[in-house]
């Protein structure tokens, strides 16, 4: 299977990498970074032993034209696309927090507000919701970026107050992450699609904030089909996902959760095969577009090769 899982490039000018769940991150020159997402794919806090052949394409192509989509809204960091899996962009200086925004009351939320919770992240939640009810408004829930173990929660008061962000800047971050939610939430509802909730990193450049990262994939976002979707909150019915679910699925009904001592089942070919086309077709719904397989014959060859292509411009 022709799938990506690690990179070893060395490009001109080159000062650091960075290896994440699932980018290889390249600096080049503290100008510029070079972002190839990998087919590396991760599930209970733990990277599993087989890549996923065009997981990568899918989540660069989609998060190139969400950004493409949203940058009359806020300046972004992507400088060109050479490859299918490379994103390369400016050289910012991320923020200490990431913004969290969620349209429902869904996963981390909802076990709160389960565990009896009012609020999240300093923001109150109104009385006798269910599980996936619509907030009135939209609720900004901020998280720490912790560089080891889980994002912490934290609320707009306690990041000022701290010097995560000065005050002007967050609310500046505040203005942009509804900005592009409701953009999102737009194009979703035009898939027939709803947006449930997501996350945005922003870093700043030369006194100019950037939305930087990644916007609105499977992976950082939660979907639900719209259609049947007040039926079944009516009925108390679990909501149809869009997201990666499935493979957590797949690996709780083979007894794995990321706990000591369990083992990753076996992912023979046929579920690497399976994984990926679930991917293609989270592309194809999300998108509203063909999903167009680039050549993989040689993938590593091809992506070094488009990257120096693009550097030596």
């Amino acid at each position: 299977m022709n799938a990506i899982t690690e990179t070893k490039f060395n490009f001109p000018k080159q000062k650091s990498f960075y290896k994440g769940k699932v980018r290889d991150v390249y600096n080049i020159d503290d100008t510029m970074l070079v972002m190839i997402v990998s087919d590396r794919i991760s599930a209970f806090d733990v990277v599993l032993p087989q890549g996923i052949p065009y997981k990568g394409q899918v989540l660069n192509q989609i998060a190139a034209k969400f950004l493409k989509a949203t940058e009359d809204i806020v300046p972004n960091w992507v400088i060109a696309v050479p490859d299918p899996m490379v994103t390369v962009g400016h050289f910012c200086e991320p923020f200490k927090v990431e913004m969290v925004i969620r349209g429902y009351l869904s996963g981390h939320a909802w076990r709160e507000y389960k565990a009896g919770k009012r609020t999240v992240c300093g923001v109150a939640m109104p009385e006798g919701m269910k599980e996936n009810d619509k907030f009135p408004e939209p609720l900004l829930t901020p998280t720490t970026k912790a560089s080891v173990g889980h994002d912490e929660d934290i609320s707009k008061e306690e990041i000022i107050k701290q010097g995560l962000v000065t005050k002007e800047d967050y609310e500046q971050l505040e203005k942009y992450t509804r900005a592009v939610f409701q953009r999102g939430t737009e194009i979703a509802a035009s898939m027939g699609l709803i947006l449930v909730d997501t996350k945005y990193e922003f870093g700043k450049k030369d006194g100019r904030i950037f939305l930087i990262d990644e916007i609105h994939t499977p992976d950082s976002s939660r979907y639900f089909y719209k259609e049947g979707y007040e039926a079944r909150q009516q009925k108390g019915e679990a909501q149809k996902q869009l997201s990666k679910e499935f493979v957590r699925e797949w690996l709780m009904a083979n007894g794995f959760q990321g706990k000591d001592g369990q083992q990753v089942p076996e992912m023979t070919d046929a579920i690497c095969s399976s994984i990926s086309e679930r991917y293609i077709e989270l592309y194809e719904n999300i998108v509203g577009e063909k999903f167009v397989k680039a050549d993989v014959s040689n993938v590593l060859e091809r992506v070094e090769r488009n990257i120096n292509s693009f550097l030596s411009k």
